[in-house]
């Protein structure tokens, strides 16, 4: 009977935390799904048995075993709920097939969680456990899926402002830390429970004093975002990308014919799919476009050079035509590129819909009129280094040029938005997000959103920005920050397990009492 009322907990618990990701944004769903997790995996008092049987087995609490199913479980649970859109292009089979993939990872954080658990300060140390493995799954193979990561779902709390100091890494820890604080605060350990939900909740409320300041405003810039739309039937393959670029173009001539005056228009990923390098027509009209706005564009497009086939953005100047270009570095598995393609192939048909980019090595800033625009096209909003990278090398103001129109009017393009405020909040930079179909938004460096569009509907958005030469701690040394707290998880996996080792052993001896549970 306990079994499957931890079973039922570590279920409840992954579905609680699905709904604090967009676009339910409950924030704190996430923290009442890691407090049921973190439940079921600790040791319940002997007095229970009445209700819910008798503990079984030699150590008190559920077993390291039971442990991995739990973490699965509660895994399982969240990404199945988090993850449909990716269906929606591939079917169900890949989504299912993926949701799994990440569930399994979250095996080691069941078990370690098990064996952290049975100790007097167990609810401190799982935090680190848990970022431990989220880091493995957001970097491997093939560069990880960091998705699913637990601080997307906290952009509507006070710990997202925390993401300036520390990353999502800091986010992800603030939130399992106050989880966890309010089993131990309710069963175990009260003063240092009730610490570790404050304390976070706390910094997070002080941060966002420093959150989206005037602090490093260095001058301002009327920043438009063109949002054309795409055609959802009756066009061959071709027609339709010739379509989405004429739309592209429609919106912007919209857009000056409204009065706008524009200082630099951002366009989707895949405005433009026909290369304008090497099709006549497209650039044609592209410079349409560009002359009757009279600002740069970033455009987004394919090109192809000695390397291979690239997911490009370039800007194109209405007085010197083509200039810098951002080749897209973070390129998604299983849907860019395909790795281990003939391996895979043995599994799925769906193999070969996958492209074959190849990724782009440059500083992630292109310049338009002197102004230094951060580019994270897509799935990059996802990855730390790219926005920082781009901090780095001076970009004043960021862009998610995005195209999400292949997942129809599914959650993706809201879960992706919660990304890009998350970055504002820690690069303390504003965000311009162009989405061929929606959403696409105005996010400022307080992480808010100022404006925004419906989806599947021609747009524009246009409005002043601030440019701003901060350099957040995030930035500087965030990833040295994560590096620590990984390593002090993985270290906090071992000692776990060393000192319930050294609990087991010590029952076995005669004499010995099995310890009061909780």
């Amino acid at each position: 009977m306990r079994a499957f009322f931890r079973f039922t907990l570590a279920a409840a618990s992954g579905a609680a935390v699905y709904y604090s990701y967009e676009p339910h944004g409950l924030w704190f769903a996430a923290i009442i799904g890691i407090a049921l997790f973190s439940f079921a995996l600790a040791p319940w008092p002997s007095t229970w048995s009445r209700w819910i049987g008798p503990a079984s087995g030699a150590r008190p609490g559920p077993s390291g075993g039971f442990g991995a199913l739990l973490g699965f479980t509660h895994a399982l649970f969240c990404y199945l709920y988090l993850l449909p859109w990716i269906g929606e292009f591939v079917g169900t089979m890949p989504y299912v097939a993926l949701a799994i993939a990440c569930a399994v990872y979250a095996i080691p954080t069941g078990i370690f969680g098990v064996f952290a658990a049975r100790h007097r300060w167990g609810f401190a140390v799982f935090p680190l456990i848990y970022l431990a493995v989220e880091w493995a799954r957001s970097s491997f193979p093939f560069g990880g899926f960091p998705w699913v990561r637990l601080a997307w779902g906290q952009i509507n709390g006070p710990l997202a402002n925390l993401a300036a100091y520390g990353g999502p890494a800091f986010v992800t820890l603030a939130t399992m830390l106050v989880g966890c604080g309010v089993v131990a605060l309710l069963f175990r350990h009260r003063v240092a429970g009730a610490v570790a939900v404050i304390a976070p909740l706390t910094l997070g409320l002080l941060a966002q004093i420093g959150v989206g300041t005037e602090r490093g405003v260095v001058d301002e810039v009327t920043a438009s975002a063109v949002q054309g739309n795409v055609p959802r039937m009756g066009l061959d393959f071709n027609a339709q990308r010739r379509a989405v670029l004429a739309n592209h173009v429609n919106e912007t001539i919209a857009l000056a014919e409204s009065g706008a005056n524009p200082d630099i228009v951002i366009w989707p990923e895949n405005s433009s799919d026909v290369n304008p390098f090497t099709d006549p027509e497209a650039a044609a009209l592209i410079d349409v476009a560009v002359q009757r706005i009279d600002a740069p564009v970033l455009v987004g497009t394919l090109t192809r050079d000695e390397v291979g086939q690239r997911n490009t953005m370039v800007v194109f100047d209405p007085d010197t035509g083509a200039g810098d270009y951002h080749h897209k570095k973070y390129l998604q598995p299983f849907g860019e590129y395909m790795p281990m393609r003939d391996f895979f192939r043995n599994f799925s048909e769906y193999v070969d819909m996958a492209g074959d980019f190849k990724p782009g090595n440059g500083n992630g800033v292109v310049d338009m009129r002197d102004i230094r625009v951060g580019i994270a096209t897509c799935y990059e909003v996802a990855v730390d280094e790219a926005y920082r990278t781009a901090v780095r090398n001076g970009a004043t103001i960021l862009a998610t040029p995005t195209n999400n129109a292949t997942f129809g009017f599914t959650d993706m393009t809201y879960q992706q938005l919660a990304m890009s405020r998350m970055r504002a909040i820690e690069t303390d930079r504003a965000v311009i997000v162009a989405a061929t179909s929606g959403v696409s938004a105005i996010v400022h460096p307080d992480g808010s959103v100022s404006q925004q569009t419906d989806i599947f509907t021609p747009a524009h958005l246009t409005e002043d920005l601030p440019l701003k030469d901060t350099r957040t701690p995030a930035v500087l040394i965030g990833r040295y920050l994560e590096w620590i707290a990984v390593a002090a998880g993985f270290a906090a996996m071992i000692a776990a397990w060393a000192a319930s080792r050294r609990g087991y052993d010590a029952k076995k001896r005669p004499n010995n009492q099995h310890p009061k549970e909780l």
